[in-house]
């Protein structure tokens, strides 16, 4: 009995043991349907894990994308910061002649900025004229030249002057008679020979004598005329000399032509000095002052000048509604010429400023106005936005700390080897 169990046991194992081969195999087979339920195809997982490890990488190089421009961006600023740093040891900056500042609090002036127009020295300018009227009889004086006081310009023959010198010739002969008569007569008297109203009348008579020459004298004067022509051929001649030294700038007379007394012929200027005259509206009255001194400058000759306001209008123009001011201005070289347009520059009161540096330590770097500020290596190139300035001092609005020390003369110097280092760098 035992033994017969035992057989129908294992025909039942080998049963089940072959079922299980046959359900191993289907499993198994490629493309096989068989799976457990529930459980994700090799395919799909396959496709998970492809995009599973697809999104790793992608992000991946997102990363890698950030980290690039991060360091591009650092290189470019360690690039810039070294193209504007100037090298300069304590012995070059000393060899240059550099100045080195703290930026600091200043008073600071503002300006005003006014138009004007060169003009001929009014007080030292002459229209000169013959004073008698007559024939010009010559003309030693050119357009344009150049002449000294008491030189004489033309020689006009003049009857009336002629009257006049003998007017003066016959005073002088009768005062002589006169003085003659008187001291005879005094004698006369003294001597107890004639009667004292005889010598009296003759003393009167002497005195109207001095007097007729006195007053024959000083018409000739107030015709500039030279009283010491006594001989007849030069009574008539009246010479036209100049007021002072100056430059013929008109000239209206020619040799034969009949002139009157109150012709212009020449006219003369001292331009030693010249004139501004500027138009001042109501709001900029207040900073022109008769005294002060401003700047002249003319854009056509690229020059400037000090001059003095010497007077300030008190009325304004019906048409322009402005005040005209006028500045004295010295003109050594004559460059300063009238009709020349000009504009003048008048600092107003002045007022602090927190932070200023010197106006010449303001450069240009890259179209921006810079300071150059002392580094231990050197020179830094530190862009700043200026305010007020009064030709000295430079306002620092922003880019710039109180206490920095910069370059201050002769910072054109560093500004000439930073382009310099820049173009070996581009090199």
């Amino acid at each position: 009995m035992k033994n017969t169990l035992t057989r129908k046991q294992t025909i039942a194992i080998g049963a089940i043991a072959g079922i299980g081969a046959l359900l191993a195999a289907l499993i198994l087979l490629p493309g096989g349907t068989g799976k457990a339920i529930g459980e994700p195809s090799h395919t799909e997982a396959g496709h998970k894990d492809d995009h599973k490890e697809g999104g790793k990488e992608d992000h991946g190089h997102e990363h890698g994308k950030e980290a690039d421009a991060k360091g591009a961006a650092k290189a470019g600023a360690e690039s810039q910061e070294h193209a504007e740093l100037v090298e300069f040891s304590a012995q070059q900056i000393q060899s240059a002649g550099i100045t080195l500042e703290a930026a600091g609090p200043a008073l600071i002036g503002s300006s005003v900025t006014l138009p004007g127009e060169i003009r001929f020295n009014g007080d030292r300018t002459a229209h000169v004229v013959p004073r008698v009227a007559g024939v010009v009889e010559s003309v030693s004086a050119d357009l344009g030249q150049h002449v000294k006081k008491g030189q004489v310009l033309a020689v006009v023959a003049s009857a009336d002057l002629s009257e006049r010198r003998s007017e003066l010739l016959s005073a002088r002969q009768r005062l002589n008679l006169a003085r003659t008569t008187a001291e005879r007569e005094k004698q006369l008297w003294q001597d107890k020979v004639a009667p004292e109203l005889d010598y009296l009348q003759a003393k009167q008579a002497m005195n109207e004598a001095e007097i007729a020459v006195r007053n024959a004298q000083q018409k000739l004067d107030a015709l500039g005329a030279d009283a010491s022509a006594t001989t007849s051929s030069r009574l008539s001649a009246y010479q036209i000399r100049a007021p002072f030294d100056g430059m013929v700038l008109e000239k209206h007379i020619s040799q034969g032509e009949a002139v009157k007394e109150d012709a212009n012929v020449f006219t003369i200027s001292d331009l030693s000095t010249v004139w501004a005259e500027v138009a001042v509206s109501p709001s900029d009255l207040d900073a022109l002052r008769v005294g002060q001194q401003a700047t002249v400058k003319a854009t056509a000759l690229n020059a400037s000048a000090s001059g003095t306001v010497i007077h300030v209008g008190s009325l304004l123009g019906e048409q322009t509604r402005t005040a005209m001011a006028r500045l004295s201005l010295r003109n050594p070289d004559l460059a300063w010429r009238p009709g020349l347009f000009v504009s003048v520059d008048a600092a107003s009161k002045a007022s602090d400023a927190a932070i200023t540096v010197a106006a010449e330590a303001v450069q240009t770097v890259e179209g921006k106005a810079a300071v150059f500020v002392r580094t231990p290596q050197g020179f830094l190139a530190q862009p700043v936005t200026t305010g007020r300035s009064d030709g000295k001092r430079t306002e620092i609005l922003s880019g710039l700390k109180a206490g920095a020390q910069y370059a201050a003369v002769n910072s054109f110097v560093v500004k000439a080897q930073q382009g310099k280092a820049g173009a070996e760098h581009s090199h």
